[in-house]
């Protein structure tokens, strides 16, 4: 998916879309802004459609690849949709990359994965919307460990949490999915 204003869609959907929109510099130059801009927001349509665009952009996605996913949320009876669509959303490969620590941003993680630099149970896999399962191994593969790109993990590794349904271990660069992220219904 290809972002062209990412300032401009931060000013309507909120600063903790992008990465880049979420430092102290963007927060000062936003709040020396007069006027407040309207718009959608103000129906449960408008709150409904916002809140999808936010998911949308978050995890680098388009609408028909979403509306995919929405779809099978919705078709699957044993959890509740929204649990089923935000476990599907982050056990994306890309996004389990970047849950790891293994890269900075999404958009990083997505580019990593996309040019083959990732390896699912032992073989390369160069697709980011690729699911993950309970038990997969994911490695950096060995020609790319010593590429300027993976030379900070280990650093990062130290201050960085990894979620709970994940291991990583930064010397080996190899992850592993224990489980399934945890749901946490916000309202």
């Amino acid at each position: 998916m290809r972002i062209k204003s990412k300032y401009k869609i931060a000013r309507r959907l909120g600063p903790a879309v992008f990465e880049k929109t979420q430092t102290q510099k963007y927060a000062t130059r936003q709040s020396r802004k007069k006027e407040v801009r309207g718009g959608r927001g103000g129906s449960d349509f408008g709150k409904a459609l916002i809140e999808k665009q936010k998911a949308r952009y978050t995890y680098l996605i388009g609408e028909r690849q979403f509306k995919n996913y929405a779809e099978g949320a919705n078709a699957e009876r044993t959890k509740q949709p929204e649990v089923s669509l935000f476990e599907a959303l982050e056990m994306r490969l890309d996004n389990t990359v970047y849950r790891l620590g293994v890269s900075i941003t999404r958009l990083a993680s997505r580019q990593i994965v996309n040019h083959g630099h990732i390896f699912v149970n032992g073989r390369r896999l160069s697709i980011p919307s690729a699911l993950v399962k309970k038990g997969d191994v994911i490695t950096v593969a060995p020609r790319s460990k010593d590429s300027k790109l993976f030379a900070t993990v280990a650093e990062r590794a130290k201050e960085y949490k990894v979620p709970d349904w994940l291991i990583f271990d930064p010397v080996k660069m190899e992850g592993k999915v224990l489980g399934f992220p945890k749901f946490v219904a916000t309202e």
